[in-house]
């Protein structure tokens, strides 16, 4: 907040009648220059930052769980009692406030500083932890590793060469040219030196020696680890036509991909998205905000169709279609010929940049030539342990068992993998603690976000309470009476609540 900047609601070191404040409730409102949330639970009042310190949603707007808040934007939650960020994408504390109640008021006095919880151990901890993988499930472990105070060896490989970053932002606002690029890494360089994580970058690990319990890296150098955490990732589907290798033809996983792009779009005049995956459509609306005639290519009848069905992909097509998106649907490429793609049903789209987003893939090839357990990912139990007791698996690689579905999901989800690699952080040290979070993403179409909660494979029915095409809905999808997973438009409460109801073994309704 600027020094300028008068900060709204009322004056809470001035205090608030208790009366004002009813069990449940939270009120905004501000010390000093600094925005603060006043929020009560029972007889007990917590003062604590007023902005969710991942993308500076308004926590007011949340939703309150016993001690804890979440952000209505991207369901990250804290804790009122520290201001620990408990469930990424956060990863920052609150600041805390200390509260008074004095004459029938409530009255928000000095700042304190938090204490993160620090889970007990129980059995012998390790020495050496190595985690493989640079991404959201890397990243958010080693994080956590350290603020659960782990003294030793934290070794991080990469084969990419840009430190952990912010993935969702590379097909958003950076790729749109709304976001400087400072604003992509999870943390600075600093980070990584002052929490003591030996982080490897270009690091090409060639296998896992499971008896010694060592890495072994493509230069034939070892890293010793008492457990393991692999954080592979995915990596996209390449389009395997004639002219798919050219230079103006794209991907986007990694910063790297996503300057290329911004770098082919400065003197492009048309591109081409081929899918209309979440990832192909954010891509178009940031080459669109570019100014750049965009046209996406798509077997689906609908974008999207197969997650979030026809009716929300129909509102997403017209969307695009809004800001100038033109859809080749039902059709697919077959080749590209110079800066020109043909189309398998017959038409010819001329195109200075191409993106290819038809899909992920899991990077399965260091666990298979392991020997672990393999299942459409890596197998792992309810503690992310796979069938090697020494070694955990997170994020996009991961299959686990879903208490909400009833059977072993794998899931490609920034959000997932970031709490998975947290929860696997803490079994890395001992502390058995399940992972039984509901899924959770988020997608941005120039204006208008597109919450997904839970985990829908396939669906019976669809209920629409609300309107879709007026931007305020709740979508829920049923499979023999139960609502396997929410999408919502602009009914952040409605999402959390049905976030919190699948948590809770209740339908979401």
């Amino acid at each position: 907040m600027a020094d300028t900047e008068t900060p709204s609601g009322p004056d809470l070191a001035q205090g608030v009648p208790l009366a004002d404040l009813l069990d449940g409730h939270m009120l905004a409102g501000h010390v000093g220059q600094d925005a603060v949330l006043l929020a009560r639970v029972g007889r007990e009042f917590f003062a604590v930052g007023a902005q969710c310190t991942h993308y500076h949603g308004p926590l007011a707007e949340g939703l309150l769980v016993g001690d804890t808040v979440r952000c209505p934007w991207h369901h990250a939650c804290f804790s009122l009692r520290t201001g620990e960020a408990l469930r990424a994408p956060a990863f920052s504390a609150l600041d805390c406030w200390s509260v008074e109640q004095r004459d029938g008021k409530v009255l928000v006095k000095d700042k304190r500083s938090g204490r993160p919880s620090v889970r007990p151990r129980s059995g012998a901890a390790p020495e050496r932890i190595v985690i493989v993988g640079g991404g959201a499930a890397g990243f958010a472990a080693a994080e956590m590793l350290r603020r659960q105070q782990f003294p030793g060896s934290i070794v991080m490989l990469s084969d990419d060469e840009a430190a952990p970053v912010d993935r969702p932002n590379l097909s958003k606002d950076y790729l749109a040219g709304t976001a400087p690029e400072e604003w992509v890494p999870l943390q600075s360089s600093d980070f990584y030196t002052e929490k003591n994580i030996d982080l490897r970058l270009r690091a090409s690990v060639a296998s896992i020696d499971r008896g010694a319990r060592q890495i072994v890296l493509g230069d034939g150098s070892r890293v010793a680890y008492d457990r393991l955490l692999l954080a592979t990732g995915a990596e996209p589907v390449r389009l395997a036509i004639p002219g798919a290798d050219q230079p103006h033809v794209h991907v986007l996983r990694s910063l790297a991909d996503s300057r290329a792009i911004i770098e082919g779009a400065k003197n492009a005049k048309r591109a081409v998205v081929i899918g209309a995956s979440f990832i192909g459509l954010e891509v178009a609306a940031s080459l669109s905000h570019r100014q750049i005639e965009v046209h996406v290519v798509a077997p689906e009848k609908a974008p999207m169709e197969r997650l979030v069905g026809p009716e929300i992909g129909a509102f997403v097509r017209a969307l695009h279609e809004e800001h100038g998106v033109v859809f080749h649907l039902e059709d697919t490429a077959s080749a590209i010929d110079g800066k020109r793609v043909t189309l398998t049903r017959g038409g010819r789209l001329d195109a200075d940049l191409v993106v290819v987003g038809i899909g992920v893939r899991p990077r399965l090839s260091l666990a298979e030539t392991a020997g672990l357990a393999i299942d459409r990912g890596v197998s792992v139990d309810a503690w992310l342990q796979t069938s090697d007791p020494n070694i955990f698996a997170a994020g996009d690689i991961a299959r686990w068992p879903d208490p909400h579905c009833g059977h072993a999901i794998r899931v490609e989800h920034w959000v997932v993998a970031e709490r998975q690699g947290q929860v696997a952080a803490l079994n890395l040290l001992g502390l058995r603690e399940k992972f039984d979070q509901v899924p959770f993403f988020w997608s941005q179409h120039y204006d208008v976000p597109i919450k997904y909660v839970g985990h829908a494979e396939r669906w019976e029915r669809i209920e629409v309470d609300g309107d879709i095409n007026g931007r305020d809905c709740l979508v829920r999808f049923l499979q023999a009476g139960r609502t396997l997973a929410v999408a919502s438009i602009y009914r952040d409460i409605a999402s959390l609540q049905a976030e919190l109801a699948m948590e809770r073994g209740r339908q979401a309704r």
